[in-house]
C-alpha cells in the first residue's frame, strides 16, 4: 500500500466525514470502502505512479472506461458498477468541496445500464400462511410466538429484519404508532397495526428472560439478541412447507407490506415515508409491480388478451 497511501489516506479522511456527517451504517460505510479501495488499487497499477492528490486530479474519462472494462472482465455485473461508481463520485465530490481538485471527468462518467430488479413480493393470502405456519417451526411455545410476532411486524409495519430486531423493551407495549430508527439513523413514525401488538404481546407473556428497558426485544434461546439467520432460517422451512419460491424471504414481507397498501389504493408518497426510503424513486418499483399484475391480469381477462 506504500504507493497508494496517499490516496489511501484521503479516503480514510473521507469515509469518516461520511460517517460523521451522513450518520451512514457500518456496513453502507464497509461498503464504500471496499467500492474506492478497488477503484484505487485499479488506478495504482493503471497510471503507474505514486497514488496521491495529484495523481487523483489527472484521472481522465478514459482512465475511468479503462476501470469499468477492467471491473466488467472480472465479472462484476453492471448493478455492482453502477454502485461501486457512485461510492468513487461520492469520494471525488468530497475531494473538490476539501481539495480543491477537479473532478469533472469522473463526475461526467456514466454509469453502465442494467435492468433495475423489481421487488418480488408474495401475495396476501401467502403472506398470512407464512405468519400462521413459523409458530409450528420450534417446539418451544415461546420461540413460535417470537418468529410470529417478528414476522407481523415485517408485513404488518413494513420493517426490515434489523428494525425490528434493534426494538427494545422499552418500546412495549406497542403504542398506535412506533418511532423506528432506520437506515442511516433516520427516524420515521409507523402505525402499528392491532394484529402486530397482539403478537408482540403474546410473544411477552411466553418469554422466559428477563429483560431491562434498553435490552433487545427478541431473544435467542439463550437469552441473547436475536440473529437475524434464525429468522431466516424459519422463513426456508415455513416456505418449503407451503410449497413457495426461493424470493419468499423475511425481507419479501416487507416489500408485500408496500404491494399490497398499493394495490388497495395507497399513495406512493406515503408508502414512501412509511418504508423509510430516502427517494420516491426507490418506493416508484413498487408500482412496476402493481402494473405487471394488472397486465397478468388483463392478458387472463380480456377477451383479445391471449
Amino acid at each position: 500500500m506504500a504507493a497508494n497511501s496517499g490516496a489511501h489516506n484521503l479516503m480514510l479522511h473521507w469515509l469518516t466525514h461520511v460517517k460523521a456527517i451522513r450518520g451512514q451504517s457500518e456496513k453502507t460505510i464497509e461498503a464504500y470502502q471496499r467500492d474506492v479501495s478497488g477503484y484505487l488499487g485499479f488506478l495504482a497499477n493503471h497510471i503507474g505512479e505514486n497514488l496521491g492528490k495529484t495523481a487523483l486530479g489527472k484521472v481522465t474519462i478514459t482512465d475511468m472506461r479503462s476501470w469499468m472494462a477492467f471491473e466488467r472482465r472480472r465479472g462484476v455485473k453492471a448493478r455492482s458498477l453502477a454502485r461501486s461508481l457512485s461510492a468513487v463520485k461520492s469520494f471525488y465530490r468530497w475531494l473538490s468541496e476539501t481539495e480543491g481538485m477537479e473532478v469533472t471527468a469522473v463526475l461526467a462518467t456514466r454509469a453502465p445500464k442494467f435492468q433495475a430488479g423489481l421487488p418480488r413480493p408474495v401475495g396476501k393470502i401467502d403472506a398470512k400462511s407464512l405468519i400462521e405456519t413459523a409458530e409450528f417451526q420450534s417446539q418451544d411455545g415461546w420461540v413460535g410466538a417470537r418468529d410470529t410476532a417478528v414476522l407481523t411486524l415485517l408485513y404488518g409495519c413494513g420493517l426490515r429484519i434489523s428494525e425490528a430486531l434493534n426494538m427494545t423493551f422499552s418500546q412495549v407495549p406497542l403504542p398506535e404508532v412506533l418511532k423506528i430508527l432506520g437506515k442511516g439513523n433516520k427516524e420515521r413514525i409507523v402505525p402499528v397495526i392491532p394484529a402486530a401488538r397482539e403478537a408482540v404481546n403474546t410473544y411477552l407473556r411466553l418469554c422466559p428472560h428477563s429483560h431491562e428497558p434498553d435490552t433487545p426485544l427478541f431473544l435467542g434461546v439463550r437469552g441473547k439478541k436475536l440473529n437475524p439467520r434464525q429468522i431466516q432460517k424459519v422463513m426456508e422451512q415455513v416456505r418449503m412447507q407451503l410449497g413457495l419460491p426461493s424470493s419468499a424471504t423475511p425481507h419479501a414481507l416487507r416489500h408485500s407490506f408496500a404491494t399490497h397498501l398499493l394495490e388497495a389504493g395507497g399513495d406512493l408518497r406515503a408508502i414512501q415515508e412509511l418504508l423509510g426510503h430516502a427517494s420516491l424513486s426507490t418506493t416508484q418499483a413498487y408500482t412496476a409491480v402493481d402494473q405487471a399484475r394488472l397486465m397478468e391480469v388483463y392478458k387472463k381477462a380480456h377477451p383479445k388478451g391471449s
